[in-house]
């Protein structure tokens, strides 16, 4: 079974878990600015990551767009962001990105990335300081803790990349492999 990661990440921490997965796997591994459609379907399976903005998936037209080419690819799709992981961000995350069908036909994962503002291109800079002010506007006693952490992020930034999480998508990929023996 072929397969290939393909990545978009704005400040490196997709990156970081695309090359750990690929590594694991021995496969192949593309920017999705190198993606085409043409590659893609050289692949029985195709591991997709981005970054999560307003639990939408960075980059993730280049599966949408193409969902009926690559009917019969496993696909296997892992977003990446600041917060700690919980079931109801991965619920969010499906909703958000695919249809009830294509959720039927896809295996979603979440990592925790991290984030580090002075990394973000102008754009994004300018959405995430809008966001900071949305907290900074609220009472503190109404604050999450996750908004709390979040506001701390701006001026520290974290890395909470662990390699042993990208453990549970190597795993699936290799049983899917092992299943189509």
């Amino acid at each position: 079974m072929k397969s290939v990661v393909v990545y978009s990440s704005i400040t490196g921490f997709t990156r970081k878990y695309a090359e750990w997965i690929a590594d694991d796997l021995n496969c192949d591994i593309l920017s999705v600015k190198d993606a085409t459609i043409e590659k893609l379907l050289k692949y029985d399976t195709v591991i997709y990551g981005g970054s999560l903005h307003a639990a939408g998936i960075t980059g993730i037209k280049i599966i949408k767009n193409n969902w009926r080419k690559l009917t019969g690819k496993n696909l296997v799709i892992f977003a990446t962001g600041a917060s700690p992981y919980k079931e109801k961000i991965l619920d969010e995350i499906r909703e958000k990105n695919f249809t009830p069908e294509e959720q039927k036909q896809v295996k979603v994962f979440y990592l925790r990335g991290g984030f580090d503002f002075s990394r973000l291109n102008f754009i994004n800079k300018v959405l995430m300081s809008l966001f900071k002010w949305s907290i900074l506007l609220k009472p503190e006693k109404k604050r999450t803790p996750d908004e709390i952490g979040m506001l701390a992020c701006y001026a520290n930034p974290v890395d909470y990349t662990n390699k042993e999480k990208c453990r549970e998508i190597v795993d699936y990929v290799k049983c899917i492999a092992d299943d189509q023996l």
